[in-house]
This record gives structure tokens, sequence and C-alpha cells, in this order.
């Protein structure tokens, strides 16, 4: 719902704050108790960049004028909250025209299907489809977790996959791609799981994937591999049964963790070897392998 004063075109409220990396998650959380349906995060490594840098840009959108000019009167002061608002829907489209060909990994290449590439050499193609779902693989944390699967693609060959916190799917179609025999990708938002049937249908993978929103408490069996591109406040929640989901052997690799929280990561995860920490800016991921 919007306000629409003065005009026929839908008016889109939005929050906007800046804020260093380590307090994003609690001001995010922040925002969604103020009200926000959604919020927006932005820094160094999204395809739209934080508004300065070293910070993280947080987009709260709310539903009226009203309920937005509340959030920024309940927000500090010294965070010099702001209201940003919307009108029309081109802005829906317009970061397409920011979205190009990219390489995601040095062995996988992202490709919106509104362009074409051509591969060079062995090169694979991803096409893919934001749609409403986070993760066109821009993201830093995106990008640590494919190399990541690159590396292992021997170990993932002829195996299956399961993918938490899956957004769009590239982690799992990363996967597919690289040789795994199927992949399980669940999310919490039921809006993205038809965004990860559509990607798979695009990438000819539509029989080797099942899209859900299970919970990972809920979730059952083991997996020789389990990626999981959360932030860290929620990786260290789910640690217990996201570990139980890893099979004797198996490997766990673990992103949207900053450099700042590795450790607090990495305790949660006590249980399982640290394998590798990899680093693209402040952004690491995490590689651990659970005992036989």
């Amino acid at each position: 719902m919007t306000d629409k004063p003065n005009s026929a075109l839908p008016r889109y409220p939005r929050v906007v704050i800046d804020v260093p990396p380590d307090d994003a998650d609690v001001m995010s959380a922040m925002l969604f108790e103020l009200g926000a349906d959604g919020v927006e995060e932005r820094d160094d490594g999204t395809l739209q960049r934080a508004t300065m840098s070293g910070c993280v840009t947080l987009i709260g959108s709310f539903e009226t004028h009203a309920d937005a000019l509340a959030a920024v009167q309940s927000l500090p002061p010294e965070l010099s909250p702001r209201i940003d608002e919307v009108i029309g829907d081109a802005w829906r489209d317009a970061w397409k025209e920011q979205f190009h060909p990219f390489h995601v990994s040095p062995g996988i290449v992202v490709c919106p299907p509104w362009e074409s590439y051509a591969p060079q050499g062995s090169e694979r193609v991803l096409v893919l489809e934001p749609g409403r779902a986070f993760g066109t693989g821009l993201h830093a944390t995106t990008s640590l977790v494919v190399g990541a699967i690159e590396r292992h693609a021997a170990e993932m060959a002829g195996r299956e996959v399961l993918d938490v916190g899956c957004g769009t799917g590239i982690l799992a179609l990363a996967s597919l791609m690289l040789g795994a025999s199927k992949a399980r990708a669940t999310d919490n938002d039921a809006d993205v799981i038809p965004v990860v049937v559509e990607n798979a249908e695009r990438n000819g993978f539509a029989g080797r994937i099942e899209a859900d929103t299970c919970d990972v408490l809920q979730l059952q069996g083991a997996y020789p591999v389990v990626v999981a591109n959360i932030e860290a406040r929620v990786l260290i929640g789910m640690a217990a049964p996201l570990c139980a989901r890893v099979a004797p052997g198996g490997l766990l690799i673990l992103s949207g963790v900053l450099d700042t929280q590795k450790d607090d990561v990495a305790q949660a995860y006590a249980p399982m070897q640290m394998e590798h920490v990899s680093q693209r800016d402040e952004w690491v991921a995490l590689e651990l392998r659970k005992a036989r």
C-alpha cells in the first residue's frame, strides 16, 4: 500500500541510514521493528553501492509516508535518518541497466537473460534473473562461496548439495553446473522459490533441483556438501541444526560473514574442523569439515 498525494503514480517511502558494517544487523532488525516491510543492504560489494565507502547503507521500505516519518523520529539522530520517496514503478527495473555479464568466479560467468555472452575457453555461463530474490552474484560473499564451490568441484561431482538461504539459487545452480548430481535449495522467503525454479529451467537443471521454504530445523537427512550465505547472526543461531545436516566427512561452506565476525562464527561451528578461510574486502568465507 502506498500514499498517492497529488499524483496518480504510486509513491514508495523508504527510510535510509548509513551505519558501520558491524552495526548493520542490529540496525536492520530495528528497521523491521519500526515497521519496515523489507530492508535492502548496500555496501562496497553490492550492485548499487553504499552511500559512503566502508559503510552499509540500509534502506527500509514502508507502507506509508507517515510510517516512514515515525521510524525516522524513532531512530538515533546521529545516524541522520532520512526519507527517500520513490515515485512510479520505473525504479524497479532501473538496476538492470547496470547488470551485465561478469565473472562470479574464475570459471563461471553470470549473465542476465536480457543479454548474451560468448564463453571463452572453458568458461561456463549461468543465466540468472534475480526477480524478487537476493543474490545476483555481485556481492563479495556470493563470489567467495562460488569460488569455494569451484575449488571443491571434484569432491562435489555426482553428489547432492544443500543450499540454505538460497535467494536466487545461484549457489545451488553453480554446484550443479560444476558437477553436483542434485541440489536442495531452501529459503524462508516464499517469493524466491519461483525465481529459483525459473533460473533452474533457464539453465537446464529443472529436474535436478528441489526448492522450498523448509526451515533448517525441519530438514532431514545429511548432505555431502552444504552451503549457506547468510548474515553472521543467523548463522550462529542455526549452528547446531546446520551442522547436523552435514554428512560425516562432509564439507560446510559459510559466508555472509565480516572479517570481524569470523571468530564468533568459527566458535559456533567449533565441532567442525576449519579447513580454509578466503577473504574479499571485509567479507570472508569459511570452509569447514565434519569428522567422519
